[in-house]
């Protein structure tokens, strides 16, 4: 509970007035007070110290609860019933129970004492019962009529009451008899039986709260939720990322064997990760392509046709030449040393003589990519870049 001292919390508060307490002798006071405490003490006995506060205010006391609504609910309708069973002793008592906004202070003497909002409506709920009565707020009534039908029947809507500081208050009475009210004790009843039977955290989880409810449920199903959301985040992430790019001018070399003198020229295979230029071979493949010339034996492969009508460069001799693979996003126009080579894609590789050359790619609607590669016999160097 030290962890919580200092934040503004939101408890339910149940204030108890015991009825006149002030007028009677204080042999009397003490007699009352005493039996007061121990029907108090029997009420909060399923009630964890860590999950209640409960301050004594003289004539009454104050108790937040800092866990599940239903616990004020259920240690209010204890109190007044067992009061009302001993009509011999002398005691009465108003209560008033309030959800709202409190916070966890020290008082002068280090204690934990309550302060807010929250204790004060608890206080003037209590105020317009009659002796003997129970009313709730309607904030109290909006929470856990929400939570089961029976807890709904419970309640009777007595009206709106203004206090002292002009006020107003809409206030709910809690029944003292009827099918909702049984069901409610005898549920009560045997939650304390298993406690008593079940202890340990695990019983506390597995607890059966009133009209079957469970703490399990209530712990579970928010990590349900979030695991359920966390994969879908997790899904969407997967399907929407993005192929790894390297940055704009790097080339990576990639080793190939030489092919023997003669052999048909065959286009490297594009590198790992080399996704982002996939899309574009089936319009590669759907595009027509020109028959390839005849060629003799033994000669050497001719270099691309550039689409603007540029010379292309010499062939080199077969083995001595090295080559370039292309990966261009989304497309672009590729020129070497000066001399446009084609589109990219469909233009995929481009055989070059060894020796540094300058790679130029445009695209109209992008700044211009330059870089410059060292082309040696036998091997690939694979350019990638991505217009943004």
């Amino acid at each position: 509970m030290n962890e919580n001292t200092g934040r503004t919390l939101v408890c339910s508060v149940v204030f108890l007035d015991i009825v006149e307490y002030t007028k009677k002798p204080v042999a009397e006071q003490l007699h009352i007070k005493q039996g007061f405490n121990r029907l108090l003490r029997a009420a909060l006995e399923h009630v964890a110290p860590r999950d209640r506060v409960v301050l004594d205010t003289g004539d009454g006391a104050a108790l937040t609860f800092l866990g599940d609504p239903e616990d004020a609910l259920f240690v209010a309708i204890s109190l007044r019933d067992s009061v009302r069973s001993d009509p011999t002793s002398g005691l009465k008592v108003r209560i008033g129970v309030n959800l709202g906004p409190v916070r966890l202070v020290r008082d002068i003497n280090a204690q934990i004492n309550i302060i807010g909002d929250g204790i004060n409506v608890a206080q003037r709920i209590m105020g317009f019962a009659q002796p003997g009565q129970l009313l709730v707020s309607r904030s109290f009534h909006e929470v856990v009529a929400c939570l089961s039908r029976d807890y709904a029947n419970l309640f009777s809507y007595e009206g709106a009451r203004t206090d002292k500081h002009v006020r107003e208050h809409e206030v709910y009475a809690v029944g003292a008899s009827g099918p909702a009210a049984r069901r409610l004790a005898e549920t009560a009843t045997r939650g304390e039986e298993r406690r008593r039977t079940r202890p340990g955290w695990m019983g506390e989880l597995t607890e059966q709260r009133p009209f079957g409810l469970h703490r399990m449920a209530l712990v579970t199903a928010p990590l349900a939720f979030v695991l359920f959301v966390a994969g879908g985040i997790a899904v969407r992430g997967t399907l929407n990322a993005k192929p790894l790019e390297s940055r704009p001018g790097s080339a990576t070399v990639l080793p190939r064997t030489p092919r023997p003198a003669g052999a048909a020229s065959t286009k490297p295979a594009p590198a790992a990760g080399a996704t982002s230029a996939q899309p574009a071979n089936a319009a590669a493949r759907a595009a027509p392509r020109a028959p390839a010339p005849a060629r003799n034996e033994g000669a050497t492969p001719p270099s691309s046709a550039t689409a603007s009508g540029a010379p292309a460069e010499p062939p080199a001799a077969a083995g001595t030449s090295g080559s370039i693979t292309l990966a261009i996003s989304p497309w672009g126009e590729v020129f070497v040393n000066g001399k446009s080579r084609g589109v990219s894609p469909p233009l995929r590789s481009l055989e070059l003589s060894p020796g540094p050359h300058t790679i130029e790619v445009r695209n109209t609607s992008f700044p211009n990519y330059v870089g410059k590669v060292e082309v040696r016999a036998g091997e690939v160097v694979l350019i990638r870049h991505r217009f943004r």
